[in-house]
């Protein structure tokens, strides 16, 4: 049926890109920017959501455990910014890409005149090949980390309101997870993957648990959230597992990976 040239969003979550002990998987972030520039090179518009800089920059900082203080979270994502943009620029580099960076607070997405030039942003990156890196700019934002005023809430929901933003096609959650299960697969064995939700109703927000790895922040019921935002807006949402992130591929020739948030018929 051959490649359908699209614009999608890949949003990679904390999980993904550190290892078990809190350090960035060098591994991972080289994979996907091998496959995000080969995807690129096929005639796709990429844009990339990635966690991560509070549990890569706490590393970094040598603190021992993740940071509960706000000033700590603040630092950590100061310094773990850095340190992740400086692998993508490397890896991606080494693919001659041009990556740039954009970090978002709550204020840019409320605020027309703001938001009207963030769209402008990504559609010029975008017409220069250039693959934008997004995520919430939560070293100088507090409302994202911990007031009760959050918007994004995390980087899945951020993930939507970018695809949303930019009309993607298609919004990709690399998840710790193959999917959407009718239950949770780390509790019980006969938990079964969802492969198609044509509606997100109240009943499927049910089968949503609590937060997945702990090393990152999202649950099932923040993807549920997201895919309800963007598949409303007539973008198609997966969920799948990060660790084989080649499953893009799969993706964007129309095959069937984790789970398919079908989406809704624009009236």
């Amino acid at each position: 049926m051959g490649i359908k040239r699209n614009r999608i969003v890949v949003k990679v979550g904390t999980s993904t890109l550190t290892n078990e002990i809190g350090n960035s998987n060098l591994r991972k972030f080289e994979e996907l920017a091998l496959i995000l520039s080969d995807i690129q090179n096929m005639g796709n518009e990429v844009i990339l959501i990635s966690s991560g800089a509070i549990a890569v920059g706490a590393q970094k900082m040598h603190l021992k455990e993740k940071p509960t203080e706000l000033r700590m979270k603040q630092a950590a994502a100061a310094v773990g910014q850095c340190e992740n943009m400086f692998l993508y620029d490397k890896f991606f580099g080494y693919y001659n890409k041009t990556v740039a960076q954009i970090l978002l607070n709550a204020d840019d997405i409320q605020d027309e005149e703001k938001k009207e030039n963030l769209v402008n942003t990504f559609e010029t990156l975008l017409e220069q090949e250039i693959i934008p890196i997004v995520n919430e700019n939560d070293s100088v934002s507090y409302k994202e980390i911990e007031s009760e005023e959050k918007i994004f809430g995390d980087n899945d929901m951020l993930s939507a309101v970018v695809a949303v933003l930019c009309k993607a096609d298609q919004l990709v959650i690399l998840s710790d997870i193959d999917g959407f299960y009718d239950r949770d697969p780390r509790l019980s064995k006969n938990a079964k993957l969802i492969s198609r939700v044509e509606k997100i109703d109240d009943g499927t927000y049910a089968l949503a648990g609590g937060a997945g790895s702990r090393r990152g922040t999202g649950g099932m019921k923040t993807k549920l959230q997201a895919a309800d935002i963007a598949t409303a807006q007539g973008i198609d949402v997966i969920v799948t597992n990060g660790k084989n992130p080649r499953a893009l591929y799969s993706i964007i020739e129309g095959e069937q990976v984790g789970t398919l948030f079908a989406a809704q018929r624009q009236v």
